[in-house]
């Protein structure tokens, strides 16, 4: 009886066992929680708060900034708290700038950050271009049209002067031969020293850095260079000891006031700059010849041509586009000479005046901001076109390599 019943109970378990193995374990119950799903990130109320500290940022910037200015402007400040603060401003300062501008994008929403970062690293360059290149066109335009102190409005006034003063008319004509002939010869005996270079055995890179050399003087150290070859002093005066009155004296002459000499002392001042620029016209036309192919070249010898044929047809050609951008840039650069003439004296006495030394006499000299805009204005337009024809030039230039 026992027996069995211990059977039967097996029996009992072994059946609840199979039982509880075929019924389904009851899972976990899933309890849902009312409301959205949690947004990943920090929410509105974080952004609110990281833009309140961005504005205040800049705000202590540019209080800073006005600060910084004033400091530097101040002509009784102590000079070395000056170039302390100056180059704190302008080595840590900038990259304070950059740093919380990049530590700020990265506190907006993700899907703004990679649109808004690129905007914001060119945003200081795109404002120092602004305020130091776009703001001083109009506002030059705007003083063009006012009085001397900049006060009244006198309309076409200032232009009209600058196309009726004879000093001004002198001015244009000369500028007209800066332009003709500072480019003409520099680059004619550039480019005959770059072939000439390019052939010697050996010494090229000494011939060619005593030839660039002058390059690397400023217009008014050339200047006052020259100045010692054009020396001359009046009689009762001390001895001459200019280069070209020592000349001119070997042959029994008397000395003479070579800058008076109209209109040779235009001239005069052109070679000076002519000195400086011939070595950058050689250097940049010494790499377009090297870029020649040589099988071109040998295939013209070949067919019986002689060495100036080979220059004039194969080499000039080929290097066309290099003394377009050369000769086009010693334009602008011509255009723009006024520390030669100044330096050099009695402009408007000797007959030498140029546009832009106009402009800084009548602008900083004069004490007369209308006229002195109104030729750099007439400068600016004179100088953009050459500018333009330069950068098509160059690009096309890029395009055939």
């Amino acid at each position: 009886m026992a027996e069995t019943t211990g059977q039967e109970r097996r029996g009992t378990e072994g059946g609840d066992a199979d039982d509880a193995v075929d019924e389904p374990v009851p899972s976990t119950p899933i309890i849902e929680v009312g409301g959205p799903p949690l947004a990943a990130g920090p929410g509105a109320a974080t952004h609110l708060a990281r833009a309140a500290i961005a504005v205040v940022v800049l705000v202590l910037l540019f209080v800073g900034t006005l600060a910084t200015i004033e400091l530097l402007s101040d002509q009784e400040a102590n000079r070395f708290t000056v170039v302390g603060v100056a180059l704190l401003v302008g080595v840590v300062g900038v990259f304070a700038v950059y740093w919380m501008m990049d530590t700020a994008v990265d506190w907006l929403p993700r899907d703004w950050r990679e649109t808004v970062r690129p905007y914001v690293f060119i945003a200081p360059a795109m404002l120092a271009l602004g305020v130091f290149l776009i703001y001083p066109v109009f506002n030059t335009l705007y003083l063009s049209l006012r009085d001397s102190r900049g006060e009244s409005w006198v309309g076409l006034e200032n232009f009209e002067f600058v196309f009726t003063d004879d000093s001004m008319l002198r001015s244009i004509r000369n500028s007209l031969g800066w332009i003709i002939i500072v480019p003409l010869v520099a680059v004619t005996i550039g480019l005959i020293f770059a072939t000439l270079a390019d052939r010697l055995p050996r010494g090229e890179a000494a011939a060619k850095s005593l030839i660039f050399l002058p390059m690397a003087i400023s217009f008014v150290g050339a200047a006052v260079v020259w100045q010692f070859v054009y020396n001359f002093r009046p009689q009762g005066f001390g001895s001459n000891i200019g280069l070209m009155n020592a000349l001119w004296g070997m042959f029994g002459n008397d000395p003479v006031a070579w800058l008076s000499q109209k209109p040779w002392n235009n001239l005069m001042l052109m070679m000076i700059m002519v000195w400086m620029q011939t070595g950058f016209a050689m250097v940049v036309l010494s790499a377009a010849i090297k870029a020649v192919p040589d099988e071109i070249k040998e295939a013209a010898r070949i067919d019986g041509a002689n060495e100036l044929q080979v220059f004039r047809r194969i080499v000039v050609p080929s290097i066309l586009p290099t003394i377009v951008v050369v000769t086009t840039y010693m334009v602008i650069n011509a255009l723009k000479v006024f520390d030669i003439v100044f330096v050099m004296g009695s402009a408007e006495a000797n007959g030498t005046e140029v546009i832009a030394e106009r402009m800084i006499r009548w602008f900083f000299l004069g004490n007369h901001s209308g006229r002195g805009a109104a030729i750099a204005v007439i400068l600016f337009v004179a100088v953009v076109p050459v500018m333009i024809w330069n950068i098509k030039q160059f690009r096309a230039q890029e395009a055939m390599r």
